[in-house]
């Protein structure tokens, strides 16, 4: 699956020269944008369905350029993934710009629907809870044995509509001076030059490092209590499927703010 998205985003991985590098104090968007950045929603419908609606809110008399961004990790650990999966697929704000991310879980779902990847570990890591989502009950795939019909269970069960949405995800989105990806990016590589596995699964290296990066960081992956804000980085991850608080972020100009459910 990760040498599937190196295939599928070839432009990413194919940059030469020093970067410049810039601070979140020094950050803007463009000029008229507003962009509004959802963190992971990990089966949550209820919680996304509230931070739509106070985005909805939000921009009543606004009639700026808006753009609405998901870090990934929509499945598994919560009770709905299938219905957040309806809800995104389906178009979250209408006559907004949608730039859906794609993330580790993700991942792991597509592999397992594929018949590749490690099953025990994606069902012990919350893909248990996207099974049941879909109507099946994970002990009935005969664990003892690896669960041979895993795959073709997904394939039966699982939409179109949501592989397809899924397969849509992009691994990272830019505006402005800022990159939005699920999990953070290798310190001292070129953007042009990260790695998929990095962009869905990187954490200490990333979260550790002080030095400034090409762009601003925007990522989820790894919880925080609240909103995480550093000169080079901003984590959003707020545990949503245990917390109860899924955080959004808007961005507009050279300042921030946060919405949560």
């Amino acid at each position: 699956m990760i040498a599937a998205l190196r295939n599928r985003w070839p432009g990413l991985f194919s940059g030469r020269g020093r970067p410049r590098t810039i601070s979140l104090g020094h950050a803007a968007m463009p000029e008229g944008l507003r962009v509004y950045c959802i963190g992971d929603i990990h089966g949550r419908a209820d919680l996304l369905a509230r931070v739509l609606a106070a985005v909805a809110e939000d921009l009543r008399g606004h009639d700026g350029e808006v753009a609405l961004v998901t870090l990934g990790d929509y499945v598994d650990r919560g009770p709905d993934t299938a219905q957040v999966l309806d809800m995104l697929a389906a178009g979250p704000l209408p006559g907004i710009t949608f730039h859906p991310l794609i993330g580790n879980h993700e991942v792991m779902l597509l592999s397992a629907r594929m018949g590749s990847g490690d099953a025990m570990a994606w069902l012990t890591n919350g893909g248990d809870a996207t099974l049941a989502s879909y109507g099946i009950d994970w002990r009935s795939l005969a664990p003892e044995r690896g669960f041979p019909e895993l795959a073709d269970v997904l394939r039966r069960r699982m939409p179109q509509g949501h592989v397809d949405f899924l397969r849509r995800c992009a691994l990272t989105h830019a505006a402005g001076d800022y990159l939005f990806v699920h999990a953070g990016i290798r310190p001292g590589v070129p953007l042009a030059q990260q790695r998929p596995e990095d962009l869905v699964g990187i954490r200490r290296p990333f979260l550790d490092a002080a030095q400034l990066h090409e762009k601003v960081v925007v990522h989820g992956h790894t919880i925080v209590e609240t909103p995480e804000v550093c000169r080079n980085r901003i984590g959003i991850d707020t545990g949503a499927y245990a917390s109860d608080v899924l955080t959004c972020l808007c961005l507009e100009g050279r300042g921030y703010r946060f919405l949560a459910s």
